[in-house]
C-alpha cells in the first residue's frame, strides 16, 4: 500500500459505497471518491493506491448530482461524523436502500420477496445519545466534539444540527467550561449526553475524583443550564467507579417512551439505547407489525439489552424471553418489565456469540424469534438453530447490512423464505444502514 498524490483525474460516478464515497472506474479499475455522488462528473485526487482499487477524494464537481445540496454544518469538510450531507433526505435513503440490497447480493446472494417503504422520521435534531471527545489541540487549548476526518484529532464543535437544539445550544458553554475544569481536576476522558423525555443528562468521564473546585465548576454549570425550561442533571464518572448523579441531587428520572405500546423506558447514561427516539418508536412499530405476535405464543427477544422490544411483545400478549449478555442490561430490563407491568416477559443472561445447537435446544421452542444484534450480527445464533427448535417466523433487525446478507444465507439454507428487508433511517446525515428483515419457515 503506497500513499499518493497525484494530478486531478476526472470519473463518472455510478454508485455509492457505504462509507458515503462515491464509485466509479478509472482505466478498469474502482476508485472511491469523498465527497462525491451518484451520477456525478467530478476532478478527484488519490491519496491511496492499493492494487485493487485506489481511494481518493473529489476536487471539483464538474457535473453536479440533482441531489446535491449544501451542507447544513459549518464543520462538515473537518468533523468525521456526518458524510452525506451534501446528499437530499430522500437521496440518503434511496442510497441506504441501494446498498441494502447490493451486499444482500453479493455477500448473501439472496434477495426478498418483497422491499419493504423505507422508514424515516426527522432529518435534523434527532440525535438523543451523543458521546463528545475532549482534547487539547496544538495550541493547547482544550475543546468538546468529534474525532476528524482521517484523524485521530478532535474537532472542537460550538453546534451541531443533528443534536436536539437545547443540547447544541451548550456547546459553547461546555467548551468555556472544560478550559476550566482540565486545568483544575486533570484529563476528562469524553462526555456523555443523554436525552429523555424529562431529563437530559450531562455525564462528565475524567480520570480522578472530582475536587472541591471542580464540583463548584459543574454545580454552576448545572445552575445555568436550569435556568431554561429543560430538566438537565450533571453526573460524574471517574476511572472504573459506576457513574452517579451529581447536581442537582433530585431530578426527573431519565426515560423514553414507546407511547403505541404504553411502555416507558428508564435508563442510564451508558446505557445502550438508539440515538433516535423518533426513529425507534417507528422501528420498534414495525417490528411488532411483522413478528405478528398472538396471545400465548412464546418469543425470544435476542441481543434484548433495556427491553426496547420486549415490552412491547409482552404488552402484544405473548410470553416473552429476552436474552442479552450484559449482566446490568439484564438487570435493567427486570426492573423494566416489572415497572411497565409486563408478566409474561423474562429475563436471562447468555453469551449468545457462543450460542451451539445445545443451547438453542435448552432454550426450548419459541414459535417467533427477534434478533437485534450489534455490528457483528448473529451468526452463531442462527447457525445453531436446528429441528425441531425452528421459530416459525424471524424478524431481524440490523445495522449492518454485511453482516445480515452473511446471516440471511444461513437462514435461506435452513428452509427459510426471505419474505421482506427494507431500510430504516436511523442516522440521518451519515453513511450507516439501519434495516429490518422478515423470514418465515417453509
Amino acid at each position: 500500500m503506497k500513499q499518493v498524490v497525484e494530478l486531478n483525474n476526472t470519473a463518472d460516478v455510478f454508485s455509492i459505497d457505504y462509507e458515503g464515497r462515491g464509485v466509479a472506474r478509472v482505466n478498469g479499475k474502482t476508485v472511491f471518491i469523498k465527497g462525491a455522488l451518484p451520477t456525478e462528473r467530478v476532478a478527484f485526487r488519490v491519496t491511496r493506491s492499493k492494487k485493487q482499487f485506489d481511494e481518493a477524494v473529489a476536487t471539483n464537481i464538474i457535473r453536479p448530482s440533482e441531489e446535491r445540496v449544501a451542507p447544513k454544518c459549518c464543520y462538515f469538510d473537518t468533523c468525521g461524523g456526518c458524510v452525506l450531507q451534501h446528499a437530499s433526505h430522500g437521496a440518503q435513503i434511496a442510497f441506504k436502500q441501494r446498498i441494502l440490497e447490493e451486499q444482500l447480493l453479493r455477500i448473501g446472494k439472496v434477495l426478498p420477496e418483497q422491499i419493504l417503504p423505507p422508514v424515516y422520521g426527522s432529518a435534523w435534531a434527532y440525535r438523543h445519545r451523543v458521546r463528545f471527545s475532549v482534547a487539547a489541540d496544538k495550541q493547547g487549548r482544550i475543546g468538546v466534539g468529534f474525532q476528524a476526518k482521517q484523524s485521530h484529532d478532535v474537532v472542537a464543535v460550538e453546534s451541531c444540527p443533528v443534536l436536539p437544539d437545547h443540547v447544541s445550544r451548550i456547546l459553547p458553554g461546555l467548551n468555556r467550561l472544560m478550559q476550566d475544569f482540565v486545568k483544575i481536576n486533570g484529563r476528562v476522558n469524553y462526555i456523555e449526553c443523554a436525552v429523555g423525555e424529562q431529563l437530559t443528562v450531562l455525564n462528565v468521564c475524567m480520570q480522578e475524583i472530582p475536587n472541591k473546585a471542580a464540583r463548584k465548576l459543574l454545580e454552576e454549570f448545572s445552575d445555568g443550564l436550569n435556568q431554561s425550561s429543560r430538566k438537565w442533571q450533571i453526573w460524574v464518572q471517574h476511572g472504573n467507579k459506576a457513574a452517579y448523579p451529581l447536581c442537582p441531587e433530585s431530578a426527573p428520572k431519565l426515560a423514553y417512551r414507546l407511547p403505541e405500546f404504553d411502555v416507558e423506558m428508564p435508563f442510564r447514561p451508558g446505557d445502550f439505547t438508539q440515538i433516535n427516539a423518533e426513529m425507534n418508536a417507528l422501528m420498534v412499530a414495525r417490528a411488532l407489525r411483522l413478528l405478528d405476535v398472538r396471545p400465548n405464543e412464546r418469543v425470544a427477544d435476542l441481543f434484548c439489552g433495556l427491553g426496547n422490544f420486549t415490552l412491547p411483545i409482552a404488552k402484544s400478549g405473548a410470553t416473552v424471553v429476552g436474552l442479552e449478555g450484559a449482566d446490568y442490561l439484564v438487570s435493567r430490563a427486570r426492573e423494566n418489565a416489572t415497572s411497565n407491568g409486563c408478566r409474561h416477559a423474562t429475563f436471562r443472561q447468555a453469551d449468545l456469540f457462543d450460542t451451539t445447537p445445545a443451547t438453542v435446544a435448552q432454550w426450548g421452542h419459541f414459535d417467533k424469534m427477534l434478533l437485534d444484534p450489534p455490528r457483528s450480527g448473529a451468526y452463531a445464533v442462527v447457525q445453531a438453530l436446528h429441528a425441531p427448535y425452528l421459530p416459525k417466523r424471524i424478524v431481524y433487525v440490523s445495522c449492518n447490512p454485511s453482516t445480515l446478507a452473511r446471516d440471511a444465507a444461513v437462514l435461506a439454507g435452513k428452509g427459510y423464505r426471505f419474505k421482506a428487508a427494507g431500510v430504516m433511517n436511523m442516522f440521518a446525515q451519515t453513511a450507516h444502514v439501519e434495516s429490518i428483515a422478515w423470514f418465515e419457515l417453509h
